[in-house]
């Protein structure tokens, strides 16, 4: 049986709104494999984007459990969190969020520098070689084109080995040649890193070439297959 790296017990997610409750995800249940490729697909506002927040520990749970690599996070504070996040998950959002004061290099060594990590230049090197970029690490984010800065965004990512990397729609800012790019790129990397994906996308082809896929329909798991 495939080594289990995530798990989902009864996951709600609920906004005050002037006063009313607005209900996000409800009642979501799901365990993901070490190793797997899993597309969370479903129309815009159906919850993907907080679905990948909340199981990231970026945003928390109104109610249920999150457990990563056997740490449940559900009730851990900020400051507890925030190495976990650091350390054991990988994100890589739609709008790249690079820091822009900080060239490409400095970028992706960053979450190794804050965990100390004597090697992060060598590390943030070695993955902007791998991916096209070792030429540019000098550059700051508005000299890179959008598929020069998301791929920067993967490094990021990756530099302290998480056991997870979650992608929100990684290509939905980028034109079809450059997204095409990134869907090869992290393809690859999961092939290559045994990394565990978890990606939400619009993409029907994307979505047929994952291990598994989960379909959400009003914060809801609509179904999986």
């Amino acid at each position: 049986m495939p080594e289990t790296i995530l798990v989902v017990e009864k996951l709600s997610k609920h906004y005050f709104l002037a006063g009313q409750q607005i209900t996000v995800l409800q009642d979501i249940s799901l365990m993901i494999s070490k190793g797997e490729f899993l597309v969370v697909a479903g129309s815009s506002g159906s919850g993907k984007t907080t679905l990948l927040s909340v199981l990231s520990g970026l945003d928390r749970p109104t109610s249920g459990r999150i457990r990563i690599a056997g740490n449940d996070i559900t009730d851990l504070t900020e400051d507890q969190l925030a190495p976990v996040r650091n350390e054991l998950t990988g994100f890589v959002f739609q709008a790249f969020h690079l820091i822009p004061s900080l060239n490409g290099l400095e970028n992706v060594m960053f979450p190794a520098e804050l965990k100390k990590d004597a090697n992060a230049r060598k590390k943030a090197q070695a993955l902007l070689d791998r991916v096209g970029l070792g030429h540019r690490g000098s550059n700051f984010p508005e000299q890179l084109s959008g598929g020069e800065q998301q791929r920067v965004a993967i490094c990021r990512a990756l530099v302290n080995d998480p056991g997870i990397v979650f992608a929100d729609e990684p290509t939905g800012n980028l034109d079809s040649e450059n997204s095409e790019g990134i869907i090869k790129l992290l393809l690859e990397l999961h092939h290559d890193r045994q990394l565990t994906l978890v990606m939400a996308t619009h993409s029907r082809s994307l979505a047929a070439r994952a291990d598994r896929v989960i379909r959400l329909h009003d914060g809801r798991i609509l179904e999986e297959g």
